[in-house]
């Protein structure tokens, strides 16, 4: 298997294991924090540097757009059409199955969120003293490393081979 690959047919069973693996792992903790902790309440696990908060995100992206949780839920159901169509298409790559999958399990896992509940349980928090990144999950994890391969696929064509990092010396011609 090659981290780039070549044509040919794509590996269907890493990217759907991988895919379900975060929809359950999702799921599982989103299923665990709901018995433990109140909306709102937080527990304190390496001081101000992590905890763990139910929140409820009703919007999107950063609790944008709050209270729109069925129409984001229909768009995720084109975005997973994309996403599987994508990657029956985009032939055999190892890189690129590994982020699709994730990106399929990280997009499922909040739909199944906003279809169910109406809102996106989110509940790692992070941040210092007073200054906190947005709260997430398991799926948003899965998203943000996912645009971070295809970001790393983009690139790697890109990349010099075979330990020369400078261009071809070329020809000129004294007139």
């Amino acid at each position: 298997m090659t981290l780039t690959g070549a044509r040919g047919r794509p590996y269907w069973a890493a990217f759907l294991g991988l895919g379900t693996t975060v929809v359950v792992v999702d799921q599982l903790t989103k299923a665990w924090l709901v018995s433990v902790l109140a909306p709102g309440e937080r527990q304190v696990i390496l001081g101000d540097l992590l905890r763990i908060m139910h929140s409820q995100n009703s919007g999107a992206l950063f609790g944008l757009f709050k209270d729109q949780a069925l129409l984001f839920g229909l768009v995720s159901i084109g975005v997973v059409g994309l996403i599987i169509w994508y990657h029956g298409s985009s032939g055999r790559s190892a890189l690129l199955t590994l982020a699709l999958g994730l990106l399929l399990g990280g997009a499922i896992g909040n739909m199944i969120d906003r279809f169910r509940l109406g809102y996106v349980v989110d509940w790692v928090d992070i941040g210092i003293g007073d200054w906190r990144f947005y709260t997430f999950n398991v799926a948003d994890s899965a998203i943000t490393g996912a645009i971070l391969l295809l970001l790393l696929s983009a690139l790697l064509p890109m990349l010099p081979r075979g330990g020369s990092t400078s261009p071809a010396p070329t020809e000129t011609i004294d007139g």
